[in-house]
């Protein structure tokens, strides 16, 4: 198969559409589902403790008990645009007039959220929902912009009605059940389904139709897929498997499919979770952007010891299971708990432990090993890292710490200072992976050696050791490649992922054994990053074994791609492979769709216009370039180029 006959292939399965069906989503072979109103009868306690919880009010129609103070005729103004919210009967509608001086309005469809603050969540038409940047603050009940401090005109494609703010795409399969996306490529129109808006019964523990029959004493039909004692896909009893499923949503992570994996799937068949990036976390691997826990406990000493979410917050309510430091005491206490053996038994609520004033805010365990950050503008999220306040580190790392959370007033030598009085023998002492992460991120080739003896260390996590590997890039051309070949067979398929994308700057004819053996593993995100490795190189430089394997390669890619049409970055991977394989229309093509979903993708437009002085001409070139100027006048580099044509 050749890379256009490929890109031929996922544009015609694009072109098809997808209705999508709101009772069997996954398809034959799978029970129905029965909505979490059919479970109220019989698990009742469970049915209320949910129906209220963050994870049942996810995602909800408006009614009476939302926005309560809103839409009474109020108006907000931001950076030149105004938005007045107003009633017509029972319709919530929202008036905005752009900084332009365009004016529109909008039904809201549907609301995001229940507290701290309440999302509006606009019909713009095509089928297309949009999180609007103006929200309600349920505590203060006033409206606020997400974005006060960003410039966004209607053209930026982080604008609410732009490509970043569309919630089928980008929000929805986390707040419903059985989400099915169903974007439209050739009609540009969204016609997405699901069971239910609102995180469901059935989201979690998969689809009920057979358990519903077992428990009425009948026999349930044969399935396609693997089902538990009570007829249901995901086993929720098991920790690792009930992890998982937490995981789909709450981690940070590039996701596969069209919507909703059926329940039970194992994370890495369905999402590629994010590696400790630049922007995303501290180099220490503190929170920076919004990365929704996953990735942070993986970190943790206690999701090396096999602690759950569970463990913490009780599974229907979503609420931890204890207030204040009973949650954390409830293992870490003299007493201890059986089921963590490795425990040392201590009074961590002694003074002589918290070093701050029994009762007090600064005496709560979350203050120093679960310091939050606010997202959203009123939304506190804490890091679930678990980790010791490390101030020795910060100014080294640029990174913040606990101590210095509090006293902003001091300096982190001042907070260091007292970490060494307190704890003269303390972890403080040892050395921190986020010294040799760091070292990484700013030059990979000199801190090659130490990276591999961090991604070698089998008593640092998981999640860090890939990410020394990630971060290899041409450092890894200096390492020896049967080292680099050994991790492919880890029984973490983050690490084999790490380990294909350093593999990537050696020489393809040596790693083609390595690249063959990830694209047939058993796990999808393994595969993938194969597939991404191979489609990287020159097919006119690939081995015969690896050019024989180009055509699964692609099958894999485009998977995947075609169910990412509706974002930017789906097109410029495809202009990147094409590029390489020396298919420039087709490069073309896919820069042309990038630009028009993200028109500040500055690179992607000089890319474009250099591309299509070579397939066009000169004048369309010409044409392309001041299109790309409307939405990026100042950009110096688009400027500069603007001089050769």
């Amino acid at each position: 198969m050749t890379l256009k006959t490929f890109f031929g292939v996922v544009l015609a399965c694009l072109t098809l559409g997808s209705a999508g069906n709101t009772q069997t989503p996954h398809g034959a072979g799978v029970p129905a589902y029965v909505g979490s109103e059919t479970c109220r009868d019989c698990h009742t306690e469970a049915y209320d403790d949910w129906k209220t919880s963050h994870h049942g009010e996810a995602w909800r129609m408006p009614s009476e008990d939302s926005f309560v103070g809103a839409f009474e005729g109020e108006s907000f103004e931001h950076d030149g645009m105004r938005a007045t919210f107003t009633k017509d009967g029972e319709t919530h509608v929202v008036t905005v007039r752009e900084k332009d001086g365009v004016e529109a309005t909008y039904e809201m469809h549907s609301v995001g959220g229940v507290h701290p603050l309440e999302h509006p969540i606009l019909s713009t038409g095509k089928g297309r929902l949009q999180s609007f940047d103006v929200v309600w603050d349920v505590e203060q009940k006033r409206w606020y912009h997400l974005y006060p401090d960003q410039d966004l005109p209607p053209q930026d494609a982080y604008h609410w009605t732009g490509v970043y703010k569309n919630w089928n795409g980008r929000c929805a399969e986390c707040h419903a059940t059985a989400f099915e996306k169903n974007y439209d490529f050739r009609t540009r129109r969204y016609a997405s389904t699901q069971v239910e808006i609102g995180v469901g019964c059935e989201a979690c523990h998969g689809p009920g139709a057979a358990h519903v029959q077992i428990v009425a004493g009948e026999r349930p039909e044969r399935f396609a897929v693997s089902l538990d004692d009570w007829g249901f896909t995901a086993t929720m009893s098991e920790p690792a498997e009930a992890m998982e499923q937490c995981a789909g949503c709450h981690a940070r992570r590039e996701g596969f499919g069209n919507g909703n994996p059926l329940p039970g799937e194992a994370f890495a068949d369905n999402y590629n979770l994010s590696m400790l990036r630049p922007g995303l976390y501290h180099a220490d691997g503190q929170i920076l952007d919004e990365v929704y826990v996953y990735g942070s406990f993986l970190l943790s000493k206690m999701s090396q010891k096999g602690v759950t979410c569970a463990n913490c917050h009780d599974p229907h309510t979503a609420e931890v299971l204890a207030e204040d430091n009973a949650v954390c005491t409830q293992c870490h206490s003299p007493a201890g708990n059986p089921d963590f053996e490795s425990l040392r038994l201590a009074d961590y609520e002694d003074v002589a432990h918290t070093n701050h004033p029994e009762g007090t805010e600064a005496a709560q365990c979350v203050s120093c090993h679960m310091v939050d950050k606010v997202y959203m503008g009123t939304d506190p999220r804490r890091d679930h890292s678990f980790r010791v306040p490390r101030p020795d580190l910060s100014d080294a790392l640029d990174s913040p710490n606990a101590c210095i959370t509090c006293h902003d007033d001091k300096s982190n030598e001042w907070a260091a200072g007292k970490v060494r009085d307190w704890f003269p023998n303390g972890r403080w002492q040892e050395p921190h992976y986020g010294e040799v992460l760091a070292k990484g991120r700013a030059n990979p080739q000199a801190a090659a050696g130490d990276l591999m003896g961090l991604a070698q260390d089998e008593e640092q996590p998981n999640l860090v050791r890939a990410t020394a590997l990630w971060l290899l890039g041409p450092g890894a051309t200096t390492l020896d490649l049967e080292d680099l070949g050994a991790f492919l067979q880890n029984d973490d398929p983050q690490i084999r992922v790490g380990a294909l994308n350093a593999l990537r700057a050696r020489a393809v004819v040596a790693t083609a054994p390595y690249l063959l053996q990830g694209l047939n593993d058993d796990v999808k995100a393994v595969r993938l990053a194969a597939a991404r490795a191979i489609m990287s190189q020159r097919p006119d430089r690939l081995p015969d074994d690896l050019r024989a394997a180009l055509g699964q390669a692609y099958r894999e890619f485009g998977s995947v791609v075609q169910n990412q049409m509706d974002f930017a970055e789906a097109h410029l991977q495809v202009a990147g492979y094409s590029m390489v394989s020396g298919n420039i229309p087709s490069a073309v093509a896919a820069l042309s769709e990038a630009v028009k979903l993200n028109p500040q993708n500055t690179q992607a437009w000089s890319s474009l216009i250099r591309m299509t002085a070579q397939v066009e001409g000169r004048r369309a070139a010409q044409k392309r370039m001041r299109q790309a100027l409307v939405y990026n006048p100042d950009d110096p580099d688009l400027r500069q180029l603007a001089e050769q044509f």
